[in-house]
């Protein structure tokens, strides 16, 4: 049931319908910025969105330092200078709460020739739909909050709470630096933080908002085998050595088996028990099994496609997936090659109460006992490189009440209550070092195409989800201290 719409909100959107056109022109400009974080000659560019965004929030009003964290190592042992975090302020009213707003500014590569029916990062406005690099992730929900803060200015209208930003280009990267210095700041400029409401991340389906307590965590694997100094021709070493592919197809093909179940003993030993109250909560979720399949494109679907254990194998228990491989030849053609050294590449998403450093331990003992078996005279050598808590909280409170509410005032809808698949270590983090509750408020859809080909944004989106942060301001200020 839709909620009375407030005189202060009635203000804000009508200003937001006004001024539509603005907000496009001004993700227009944030796209064009090949903020691509893990591409070292573009690092320049992320320095270039920070500064940018750094100018936007000014002129808004925001006390704003351009942190430095540092630098990061390359693999080839080259030191480069990290993109600075925002940390900035709004408002210091004592009697009103402080939300803490996090979002990131960095984006994944993107390049038309890989299949892009547009320039990635030229922004394109096709029915509807806002094509480009970022425009979801996390650009545009970056922007909503800039917009909204901007209509309660316009209207002359007093922000309902305080402000806290916390905004960087390296989320895409692994947040490399951000953790250590929320930690350092957590006396200081996290002292009077109440609440924390990140948005980088989507909705269920294409049409109703729901609003997310839950993120897997995520580990992540390498595992190298080496047969020679260098490459060599099949026709003429081929049938003389053990090939550092095949032993890596063999390794690989140890992991999970078809239907998805991870083959390493024990990895499930942690995970929460399933219970009838979340269960109840599942069968509750509006989701379409039959969409999800077509927008996959995907023959088939595990679990029988049924809806309730599908979203609990997306958000509750663990997957395994392979991602690739360095080192082998990948181009189109044939070549009569047999690589020295090839990398494989796969990740676990794990999920409460699942440690990483106990996942480690399980995957590297399994795969050198697979590795004894084998036999092979290769080098061999498995690594975890990254290593993620999952993360979740109880949505029962004024926190999460407030976005109810605020969804209820754009949407005329209950938002679903979801968890996701992804991971945003850093919500834990925030978690950590506030003590306070934190939200996710997804601002875009599942069609999106985030870190893929034509990601975009729906217009619809971007405004109303404008309106909606707009509303869980105006909400959260209800709420008091």
């Amino acid at each position: 049931m839709a909620l009375p719409e407030s005189r202060t909100l009635s203000l804000i959107f009508k200003y937001v319908d006004d001024h539509v056109l603005n907000y496009i022109e001004l993700l227009k400009e944030a796209v064009a910025i090949k903020s691509v974080s893990c591409s070292p000659h573009l690092r320049d560019d992320c320095i270039t969105m920070v500064k940018w965004l750094h100018c936007k929030l000014k002129a808004l009003g925001v006390e704003a330092e351009e942190c430095d964290v540092g630098t990061q190592t390359l693999p080839d042992g080259r030191p480069l200078r990290l993109p600075p975090v925002i940390l900035g302020s709004l408002g210091n009213d004592p009697s009103k709460p402080t939300v803490c707003i996090y979002g990131h500014i960095d984006v994944q590569p993107a390049a038309q020739e890989d299949g892009w029916h547009t320039e990635p990062f030229n922004l394109t406005e096709i029915d509807g739909k806002l094509y480009g690099r970022g425009a979801s992730d996390d650009k545009g929900p970056v922007l909503c909050w800039l917009n909204a803060i901007q209509a309660y200015q316009k209207q002359e209208l007093p922000i309902p709470v305080n402000l806290k930003f916390v905004f960087e280009a390296m989320e895409e990267s692994g947040s490399e630096g951000l953790e250590d210095l929320l930690k350092q700041r957590k006396e200081s400029f996290f002292q009077n933080v109440d609440y924390v409401c990140i948005s980088d991340n989507y909705w269920l389906g294409k049409d109703k908002p729901c609003l997310t307590y839950g993120l897997r965590g995520l580990c992540y694997f390498f595992i190298e085998v080496t047969c020679a100094c260098k490459d060599l021709h099949s026709g003429v070493y081929g049938g003389t050595i053990n090939e550092a592919m095949s032993d890596m197809v063999y390794l690989l093909s140890r992991l999970v088996d078809k239907d998805g179940t991870i083959l390493i003993p024990n990895i499930n030993n942690d995970v929460l028990p399933v219970t009838d109250d979340e269960r109840r909560q599942y069968q509750e979720i509006d989701f379409s099994v039959l969409d999800y399949k077509t927008e996959l494109g995907s023959p088939s679907l595990l679990h029988k496609e049924d809806k309730t254990k599908l979203l609990m194998s997306r958000w509750r228990f663990p997957s395994l997936s392979v991602h690739g491989m360095e080192g082998c030849f990948s181009d189109p053609g044939t070549k009569t090659v047999i690589p020295r050294k090839v990398i494989g590449k796969f990740s676990i998403r794990i999920v409460p109460n699942q440690d990483p450093i106990a996942v480690e331990k399980a995957v590297v003992d399994y795969l050198n006992k697979e590795w004894a078996k084998r036999g092979s005279s290769n080098k061999f050598k498995v690594s975890m490189v990254h290593g993620a808590k999952a993360w979740v909280t109880d949505p029962r409170n004024s926190n999460y009440e407030a976005a109810i509410r605020a969804t209820k005032r754009v949407y005329n809808t209950e938002p679903d209550m979801t968890r996701e698949g992804g991971s945003i270590p850093i919500t834990l983090t925030f978690q950590e070092v506030t003590d306070k509750s934190v939200i996710l408020i997804p601002i875009g859809a599942c069609d999106d195409g985030a870190h893929s080909q034509n990601e975009k944004l729906d217009r619809r989106n971007y405004i109303q989800g404008t309106k909606l942060l707009a509303a869980y301001l105006y909400e959260i200020g209800k709420m008091g201290k």
